[in-house]
C-alpha cells in the first residue's frame, strides 16, 4: 500500500507532466516545483493557520491555478517557436524563482502537515495500512475517473484533446487554441498541487524538494512510455512501487540508486517504455 500511494502521488506528477507535453511539445522541468508551493501551501494554511484540511483543500487550488497561469504567460508563451532547448531553460529558471520564494515566505526547515485521519491505521486482516495511504490511493483513482470523464464527454476537454493532438487543424475548425493552452498548464498546476497536497502529510516539504521529485516524474514518464497518458499513470505506480521493494528488501539508502538502474534498464532494453511506440527515422 505504501508503494501504490507513492506511486500514485508519482503518476499524478507525470500526469501532469505530460499533459504539457502534449500540448506545447515543452518539457516543464518547473512541475516538481510547483509540487513544492501546492505541499507548503496546505501546510501553511492547515498547520501556521489552523485552517481544517477540507479548507486547504478548497483554497489552494486557487494559488495554484495563478501559477499554471503565470507559468504559461512568462515561462512558454514569450517562447512559442523558440528552439526546444530555450523552453527548456525557461522552466528551469520558473522552478529557481519558486524556490528561491519558498525560502523567503516559509524558510529552510523542512515541514509537514498533521495527519489528516483518525486512526492514523487500520488493520485489515494480517496487514497493518496507514489511513493516509488508503486516502492518497482512493483520492487518486478518484480523480483520475473525473478526468477521464472531462477529456471525453465535455466540450472543454474535447477542445483540449484536439488542440494537443494537432493545433492548426484544431485552431481551422474552431477551437481557441489559446485558451486551451492555459487551461492545460492550470491542470497541470492543479495535479502538481493536489501531490503536494497528498505528499504533505507523509512527507517532509522543505524547498529543495522539487529537485528530487522532477527526476523521479521523468523516470516515471519514460519507464511509461514518453508521451503516453496512461503510460505516465503506470509508469509512476511502477516506479513507486520498486521505491518501497527496494527500501524493504535491500537498502533505503539504495531506493533511488535502484529508481535510476531501472531507468537506465529500460532506455537500454526497451526505450518506448511500457506504452509508448518506437519511432524509426528512415535513413
Amino acid at each position: 500500500m505504501t508503494g501504490l500511494a507513492m506511486g500514485c502521488i508519482y503518476a499524478l506528477l507525470a500526469l501532469g507532466f505530460v499533459l504539457i507535453l502534449n500540448a506545447s511539445g515543452a518539457i516543464n522541468f518547473a512541475q516538481g516545483d510547483l509540487v513544492m508551493v501546492g505541499g507548503f501551501v496546505v501546510v501553511w494554511l492547515g498547520a501556521d493557520l489552523g485552517l481544517p484540511w477540507y479548507a486547504g483543500l478548497a483554497l489552494a487550488p486557487l494559488a495554484m491555478a495563478a501559477l499554471g497561469v503565470l507559468l504559461e504567460r512568462l515561462a512558454f508563451r514569450p517562447l512559442r517557436g523558440k528552439p526546444f532547448v530555450t523552453v527548456f531553460i525557461s522552466t528551469i529558471g520558473f522552478g529557481i524563482v519558486l524556490r528561491n520564494l519558498a525560502l523567503l515566505l516559509w524558510g529552510p526547515s523542512p515541514r509537514s502537515l498533521p495527519g489528516l485521519f483518525r486512526p492514523d491505521v487500520l488493520r485489515l486482516g494480517p496487514a497493518v495500512v496507514s489511513t493516509q495511504h488508503l486516502f492518497i490511493v482512493g483520492a487518486t483513482v478518484a480523480l483520475l475517473v473525473g478526468l477521464q470523464a472531462f477529456f471525453v464527454h465535455t466540450r472543454t476537454g474535447i477542445w483540449m484533446r484536439a488542440a494537443a493532438q494537432d493545433e492548426e487543424t484544431a485552431r481551422l475548425l474552431g477551437v481557441r487554441t489559446g485558451r486551451t493552452m492555459v487551461l492545460t498548464f492550470v491542470l497541470s498546476s492543479l495535479l502538481a498541487g493536489l501531490a503536494g497536497f497528498l505528499l504533505a502529510p507523509v512527507f517532509f516539504v522543505y524547498p529543495d524538494l522539487g529537485h528530487l521529485l522532477v527526476l523521479k516524474l521523468f523516470i516515471a514518464v519514460v519507464i511509461g512510455g514518453f508521451g503516453s497518458i496512461p503510460g505516465a499513470i503506470l509508469g509512476g505506480l511502477f516506479l513507486g512501487l520498486v521505491e518501497v521493494l527496494a527500501a524493504a528488501y535491500v537498502s533505503s539508502l539504495y531506493k533511488d540508486v535502484i529508481a535510476f538502474a531501472v531507468l537506465m534498464a529500460f532506455l537500454f532494453f526497451k526505450p518506448e517504455g511500457f506504452l509508448g511506440e518506437a519511432i524509426r527515422d528512415k535513413v
